[in-house]
C-alpha cells in the first residue's frame, strides 16, 4: 500500500483534535461563572419539604419544618438525586398507609376497622391473608389477633396481652408442647415415681387436686405431696386427738383436698380441716358420735359435708372466717355416697345417696327426695354444677330391666335421660371432670363406657380389665381406668383401643390426671394385714401389703423404665426402709 502524503495527513489530524476537544467539553459539567467581588456566595438549591420530612422520619428524628416547595408539573423529577428521593418518598407513603388505612380491594379502611374484620378469621385464614401484601401481613400478625386465638384454644389463660412480645410464637410453642405431651401419653414416655410414707403403714385413702396429693394412713397420719415441684418435704398434717385421749390415732377413713382446704376423717368420727396456706395445724375440728360413712368437700369452695349414721351435716365458714353449721339433716337410711354441688353461691348444696334413695340437701331448707325406687340401690354417684348422675342396680332376672345411669337436673329435679343397658352394675361414674355433654362410667362387667348426653347413647365401649372397674376419668381424646385387680389402662377414646397398661397388687381406687401428670392410688382392702402386730415399727408388715401411689410425669422426655428413683430426688429425712424393704441408706451424692 502506498504511503499517504504528508500534506494530506496534517489536515486530518487537526480535525480529529478539534472533534475530541468538543466531545470533552460536552461531557464535562458546566462551570459556574466566577463570583463577582462584593456578592454573597450562592446557596445550594433548597431540598423539597417531603424529602426532608422523609429523611427525618427514617432517621428517627423530627426535622425542622421547611416552607413548602413550589409545585412542579407531574412527572418532573425532584431536585437532587431522583432515585434516592423516590425511594424515601415511597417508603414513607407505604408506612403511612399501613398505619392509617388498609386497602380492602377498592376500599380504604381504617386500621381499627380492618382489625375488627380480621378477628373473625382463624389461624389458617390469617396465614393466607399474610401472603396478600405487606400491609395485610402486618395486619394479620397483629398481637391482638393472636392473643385472642391463644385464649380461645385454652392456652396461657392467666396472662395479659403485654406478657408476651410475640403471641403468634407463643401459640406455636403451646401447640408444639401439646403435641409432645400427647405423643408421650400414647407411647408411655416420661418419669414414674412411687410416693411412699413408711411411718404411715397401710394406705387408707387418697385424693388429689391440681397435682397436690393427699394421703391418709392406718397410723392416723395425713401426708401431702406436691408433684408439680417434686417437693418431698411437704408437711405431715397434724391431727387432733379424739375423745380417747392422747393415744394412738385411729385409721384415716376419708381424705379430701381442693385448691385451698384439706379435710380428713378418722374412724372414731373425728374430722379435721386444714388450710393449705396457713400451716400444719388444723383450722377447724368437729366430732361425730359414730364413724363416718361419707365425706365431701366442695371442689372450688370451703363447704364440708359429712354423713354419720342417719345424719348429714354441712359445715362452712362465714364472711369473717368463723366456722358454722348451716344445715343438719336426718334421713331414713345409711348414706353410701355424698357429694357437694360445685360453683354454688351462698349456702352449700349436697347430694346424698342412701341405699335406694337420692336426696337433694340445701342448707337452711328441708331435705328433698330427688329419686326413690324401692329395691333399686344406688351403686355410684357424681355431681356437676347443674346435674347429678348416679347408677342404679335392678334385678334384671325378675323385672327384665337393665342397670342404668340416671341423669337428673338439679334445678328442675327431673330426670333428663337414662344411659346404658348393662347386665352388670355400674361401679363408678365421672361427670364433673368430663368434657361438656360427655360422661364416662365403669361397670362390674369389666367394661368402660363413654356416653354422649345429647343423644343418650354410648359412643365408646372398651373391655380390658380382669375384674370390675372402680375408677375412671376422661378428657377429649383419652380415657384412664383402674380395676379391682390393680390394672391401670389408658385408652384412645376415638379409636376404642388400649394404648398401654400398668399392673400393681391392690385395686386402683383413685385416678386423676391433667395434661402432663397422672396420679393413681392402689389402696388395699385390708387395713390390718394378717400377721402384723400393733407395734409402730412392724417388720412383718411387708411393703406389698401397704399400698402405693404412682405419679407419672409425661413432660419429661425419657422412657418410664429409665426414670430416676424417688430416693434420688427425696430429702432423705425419712427412714430408708424396713426389714423386707431394703433401700438406699444414703444418697449417691453423700457417699
Amino acid at each position: 500500500m502506498a504511503a499517504v502524503p504528508a500534506e494530506r495527513e496534517r489536515p486530518r489530524r487537526r480535525e480529529e483534535r478539534a472533534g475530541g476537544a468538543k466531545r470533552r467539553r460536552r461531557d464535562e459539567p458546566p462551570q459556574e461563572p466566577p463570583e463577582r467581588p462584593g456578592e454573597s456566595p450562592r446557596e445550594p438549591p433548597a431540598e423539597p419539604g417531603y424529602l426532608a420530612l422523609a429523611r427525618g422520619l427514617l432517621a428517627g428524628s423530627a426535622p425542622a419544618r421547611r416552607s413548602p416547595a413550589p409545585a412542579r408539573p407531574a412527572g418532573e423529577p425532584a431536585d437532587g438525586d431522583p432515585g434516592d428521593g423516590d425511594d424515601l418518598l415511597g417508603q414513607l407513603i407505604r408506612d403511612l398507609n399501613e398505619i392509617n388505612e388498609v386497602p380492602f380491594f377498592d376500599v380504604q379502611l381504617p386500621y381499627e376497622l380492618a382489625l375488627k374484620i380480621f378477628q373473625y378469621l382463624g389461624k389458617a385464614e390469617l396465614g393466607r391473608c399474610a401472603q396478600v401484601s405487606r400491609t395485610w401481613k402486618i395486619l394479620a400478625e397483629d398481637e391482638v389477633l393472636w392473643y385472642r386465638l391463644c385464649q380461645e384454644e385454652g392456652y396461657l389463660l392467666d396472662m395479659s396481652i403485654s406478657d408476651h412480645s410475640c403471641w403468634k410464637l407463643a401459640l406455636k410453642n403451646c401447640r408444639a408442647r401439646e403435641h409432645m405431651l400427647k405423643t408421650n401419653w400414647k407411647n408411655r414416655v416420661g418419669a414414674v415415681s412411687q410416693l411412699h410414707y413408711e411411718p404411715g403403714r397401710v394406705l387408707c385413702d387418697v385424693h388429689c387436686c391440681d397435682g397436690v396429693v393427699m394421703a391418709g394412713y392406718s397410723s392416723g397420719e395425713v401426708k401431702l405431696w406436691d408433684t408439680r415441684t417434686w417437693d418431698y418435704r411437704a408437711p405431715v398434717l397434724a391431727a387432733v386427738a379424739g375423745p380417747g385421749g392422747a393415744g394412738a390415732l385411729p385409721h384415716v377413713s376419708f381424705v379430701r383436698i381442693n385448691s385451698s382446704l384439706a379435710v380428713a376423717a378418722h374412724e372414731d368420727g373425728t374430722v379435721s380441716v386444714w388450710s393449705l396456706l396457713l400451716g400444719q395445724e388444723p383450722i377447724h375440728h368437729f366430732q361425730h358420735n359414730q364413724h363416718l360413712q361419707a365425706l365431701a368437700l366442695a371442689p372450688g369452695g370451703t363447704a364440708v359435708a359429712t354423713a354419720s349414721g342417719f345424719q348429714v351435716r354441712l359445715e362452712s365458714p362465714d364472711d369473717r372466717g368463723f366456722w358454722q353449721t348451716p344445715g343438719t339433716f336426718e334421713i331414713q337410711k345409711l348414706v353410701n355416697f355424698l357429694n357437694l354441688v360445685p360453683d354454688v353461691t351462698g349456702s352449700p348444696v349436697a347430694v346424698a345417696a342412701a341405699e335406694d334413695i337420692v336426696y337433694l340437701l340445701k342448707a337452711e331448707a328441708p331435705g328433698r327426695i330427688l329419686h326413690s325406687v324401692y329395691g333399686q340401690p344406688v351403686t355410684c354417684l357424681d355431681v356437676a354444677a347443674h346435674e347429678a348422675a348416679f347408677g342404679i342396680k335392678t334385678f334384671g332376672w325378675l323385672l327384665n330391666e337393665p342397670n342404668q345411669i340416671l341423669l337428673y337436673n338439679l334445678e328442675t329435679n327431673q330426670c333428663v335421660t337414662k344411659l346404658g343397658n348393662s347386665m352388670g352394675a355400674f361401679s363408678c361414674v365421672n361427670l364433673h371432670s368430663s368434657p361438656p355433654n360427655m360422661l364416662v362410667a365403669g361397670n362390674k362387667d369389666r367394661r368402660v363406657r363413654v356416653f354422649d348426653l345429647r343423644c343418650g347413647e354410648a359412643v365408646c365401649c372398651v373391655q380390658g380389665h380382669q375384674l370390675g372397674v372402680c375408677s375412671v376419668q376422661m378428657d377429649e381424646w383419652k380415657v384412664v381406668s383402674g380395676g379391682e385387680e390393680g390394672l391401670l389402662c389408658v385408652w384412645d377414646q376415638r379409636m376404642a383401643t388400649k394404648l398401654w397398661e400398668m399392673h400393681a397388687r391392690h385395686p386402683v381406687r383413685h385416678v386423676w390426671f391433667d395434661s402432663h401428670i397422672l396420679i393413681t392410688a392402689n389402696i388395699p382392702e385390708e387395713k390390718n394385714p394378717r400377721g402384723s402386730s400393733i407395734t409402730e415399727d412392724d417388720p412383718s408388715l411387708h411393703r406389698k401389703y401397704r399400698g402405693v401411689i404412682y405419679s407419672y410425669d409425661f413432660s419429661v422426655d425419657q422412657l418410664a423404665v429409665d426414670s430416676v428413683l424417688p430416693i434420688c430426688r427425696s430429702s432423705y429425712d425419712e427412714v430408708s426402709g424396713y426389714s423386707y424393704n431394703i433401700g438406699l441408706a444414703v444418697p449417691y451424692d453423700s457417699i
